[in-house]
């Protein structure tokens, strides 16, 4: 039988979820989570979680709670852990706070993990309810969630097109299709990336930072920049050695050349080897890679090529589409490089998650597999 909650336990969830929101940007490899302490229908103390090794957000609500925790209900996003990592479990500090009942949201997606915070909670003589506002919760922890259960990371493609499908003129002119505010977007979903991946192409064409650059004062690390380059071409003067972060280059093990490798390193490129699939680098391994790396959410920042293998593995998990007021013409370049298909019937289908004024241009999420 479903718990039953009252509409003071949904509020309070709702504000567990707005403060685990708050580490957006600087939890990684960490989920997002927020944590509210209420006595009745008070408030007594609340926290969320800022970056991995600090306090959780059990542990932060429970410091502003003090001795009036005892007794009262704890509300968090996400099942409380019960292992020790950077820090103590938080069953731990829970149930020596004599808290009298914890309602959590999801369940830790760790399948070596799950249920035993809810278990331990339980043992200590705590009452324990699961499953208020799950939606809602796995979608702020998408990406940790795809690690956890599947080995891959939530793979987020970003385009930029004009009304009529084109991303640059013939001449690969693109600067600037978009408007100063989608530009400013892009940031923003950067920074809450654990990497943000390009091409050997685009560093070539573009000489692209990745860096993440927002307002003064917003809170955010810098995700680690990931380059497909499965020949080692990739410039020793390129601008993304400027800027300090990590720059890991992913190459094919037939493509190392150890004079060539020594000279990137000393730019501070981390040089890997993965298995090829063809000419190209094998995507599933290089997403499996990033996991076992920690990242939850890449984002792929890439031209037609690259952007269209990942949709054509079926390894897109969303489009992020800012669409420009602008019409390119027929011998602009294309969005993405697909094979065309037999019948409309056969072309790779969408769905709609979100759509979004941004300044002068539209942003759309989508999800694939629909049609």
């Amino acid at each position: 039988m479903s718990p039953v909650f009252s509409e003071f336990d949904r509020s309070a969830m709702q504000r567990a979820l707005m403060l685990a929101a708050r580490g957006l940007n600087t939890t990684d490899p960490n989920p997002r989570v927020g944590c509210v302490i209420a006595r009745g229908e008070r408030i007594v103390g609340e926290g969320w979680h800022e970056r991995a090794g600090e306090a959780h957000a059990e542990v932060a609500a429970l410091r502003a709670a003090g001795s009036q925790a005892t007794g009262a209900t704890v509300y968090v996003t996400l099942e409380p852990c019960n292992h020790q990592g950077r820090t103590a479990p938080c069953t731990l500090a829970l149930t020596a706070a004599r808290v009298a009942r914890v309602v959590y949201a999801l369940a830790d997606p760790n399948p070596q993990v799950r249920g035993q915070g809810a278990a331990a909670l339980a043992a200590a003589g705590v009452s324990v309810q699961a499953g208020l506002l799950e939606a809602q919760a796995r979608e702020l922890n998408a990406g940790f969630f795809k690690r956890m259960q599947q080995g891959l990371p939530l793979v987020r493609v970003k385009l930029a097109m004009s009304l009529d499908g084109r991303t640059a003129l013939a001449d690969g002119s693109s600067q600037w299709l978009t408007g100063e505010a989608a530009r400013a977007d892009v940031h923003a979903w950067r920074a809450r990336s654990s990497a943000v991946m390009t091409g050997v192409g685009t560093v070539l064409a573009d000489d692209p930072r990745l860096t993440v650059r927002l307002q003064e004062g917003v809170a955010a690390r810098q995700p680690l920049r990931v380059v497909l380059d499965s020949r080692l071409r990739t410039p020793r003067n390129a601008r993304l050695f400027e800027e300090g972060g990590e720059v890991l280059l992913l190459t094919t093990l037939g493509a190392l050349d150890e004079k060539r490798a020594a000279a990137l390193s000393e730019r501070g490129a981390r040089i890997e080897t993965l298995p090829a699939h063809g000419e190209r680098l094998d995507l599933g391994a290089v997403f499996a890679r990033l996991a076992e790396l920690e990242a939850n959410e890449v984002l792929v920042e890439a031209g037609a090529t690259l952007a269209g293998a990942i949709v054509r593995a079926g390894l897109a998990d969303e489009l992020l589409l800012y669409v420009a007021p602008k019409l390119l013409g027929p011998a602009a370049r294309a969005l993405v490089t697909l094979a065309p298909p037999g019948t409309l019937a056969d072309a790779p289908g969408f769905a709609f998650l979100e759509s979004q004024r941004i300044g002068e241009d539209l942003r759309l999420r989508l999800a694939p597999g629909q049609r």
